[in-house]
């Protein structure tokens, strides 16, 4: 019993050894991309926060706690923007580097499909679903 219709089973086509291991490294590209994505995520949402806080303190008048690791420091307002202002340019580096690694895996995954859909077609499914 195949789950695969009468026109999408070919000829059985064999599974090298190299195909084997573009399939895995696909398989590999697309966990870690997973992964970069979510880090991507919570990277943005965090910066989201920064970028509201440094709305915040044109309204604050006065020393502010900043916190800084797992402490609360009090910081003058000036000396509070200078450490927000590093804060989301390190954010936004961090982001771009995301973006970066996810762009490589993206690119190689890309690669890989041509190669493995040329020689499998409709047999191999490659998509990773909904992002």
């Amino acid at each position: 019993m195949s789950l695969l219709a009468p026109e999408d089973e070919g000829d059985g086509i064999e599974v090298a050894w190299e195909d084997q291991q573009r399939i895995n490294t696909f398989s590999k590209l697309n966990n870690r991309l997973a992964d970069i994505q979510d880090r991507l995520k919570a990277k943005m949402e965090e910066k989201d926060y920064y970028d509201d806080l440094e709305m915040e303190l044109e309204l604050a008048d006065g020393p502010v706690l900043y916190k800084l690791g797992e402490a609360f420091f009090q910081l003058s307002l000036p000396a509070a923007k200078k450490q927000l202002r590093a804060d989301i340019k390190r954010y936004d580096g961090e982001i771009g580097e995301l973006r970066g690694q996810a762009g490589e895996c993206e690119e190689g995954m890309k690669e890989l499909k041509v190669l493995l859909y040329a020689k499998f077609g409709k047999q191999i499914n490659l998509e990773t679903g909904p992002e």
